[in-house]
């Protein structure tokens, strides 16, 4: 895990689980999931909120590289990787509720990429 400033932290695959549970064992909620596709790579920010305390956890990932799904764990999670997946491409695995691209009423696959990104 390196800091990349005060409270983001850039995160290996490796450590997301430990990370998770550590976070719900001492009962910090799920804040939200951001996705961002940057220079060919997936930017996945998992950010928790405890009292007044924030922290964020951020995955870097290759474009095919799979994401594992958080949902088993916390349940909202549902919609965030719902949501990175029909509106990005993001290929979240093995999810507790796949909603195959129904999400969202959209005319066009995964339109927050650019044409030259899919």
């Amino acid at each position: 895990m390196v800091e990349l400033q005060k409270d983001i932290y850039k995160i290996e695959q490796v450590e997301l689980f430990p990370i998770i549970m550590e976070k719900k064992n001492d009962m910090w909620r799920l804040v939200q999931i951001c996705c961002a596709f940057v220079d060919g790579s997936y930017e996945v920010t998992y950010s928790f909120g405890h009292d007044y305390d924030i922290a964020n956890y951020r995955l870097i990932v290759g474009k095919d590289e799979p994401v594992p799904s958080i949902s088993r764990v916390y349940k909202s999670a549902i919609f965030y990787e719902n949501e990175m997946r029909e509106l990005f491409g993001l290929n979240v695995e093995h999810m507790k509720v796949d909603m195959n691209n129904t999400l969202y009423r959209i005319d066009e696959e995964t339109p927050f990429l650019k044409k030259e990104d899919k």
